[in-house]
């Protein structure tokens, strides 16, 4: 009986025992979950952070990249020093070329008024040539007149 007895306690013991290593281990599975959920946790704040790094990367890759394509147009163009000066030498050529038309206009306006004139000379000389003609004809007539009277 004492053995029975010495049996059941020392069972008693050991189930004392297995418990209490149960609820350490319950303990520990515990604190174990809690550091994975806190590991998860991190994972998700370290995987939003780069992704907000990636999302920043290809705004700058972008950014670049229309940089690259703006740099390349403007190496197509001249510089302001250099348009200044085209510029400026349009702007000397456009004067002189102002200064001609000016010069070819009065002498356009010159060469009509002298073809006026010549027009209305010619004008006049033919009105002349016509009043001799007449005039030469009436004379004609005058004489061949006078002449008809004189032969009687």
């Amino acid at each position: 009986m004492l053995s029975t007895l010495a049996q059941c306690e020392f069972s008693m013991g050991k189930t004392l025992l297995v418990y209490d290593m149960n609820l350490r281990e319950m303990e520990n599975y515990e604190k174990i979950y809690k550091e994975i959920e806190c590991s998860i946790a991190g994972a998700h704040e370290k995987i939003a952070e780069c992704k907000k790094q990636i999302l920043q990367a290809k705004r700058i890759r972008k950014n670049r990249q229309e940089y690259d394509a703006l740099a390349k147009v403007i190496q197509h163009h001249p510089d302001r020093h250099e348009t200044l000066k085209e510029l400026e030498a349009l702007g000397k050529e456009l004067e002189h070329l102002s200064h001609i038309k000016e010069s070819v206009e009065d002498k356009l306006e010159l060469r009509r008024k002298q073809f006026h004139v010549l027009l209305s000379t010619i004008h006049e000389l033919q009105q002349t040539l016509e009043n001799d003609e007449k005039l030469s004809e009436v004379e004609e007539a005058h004489e061949t007149s006078i002449e008809a009277d004189a032969k009687p």
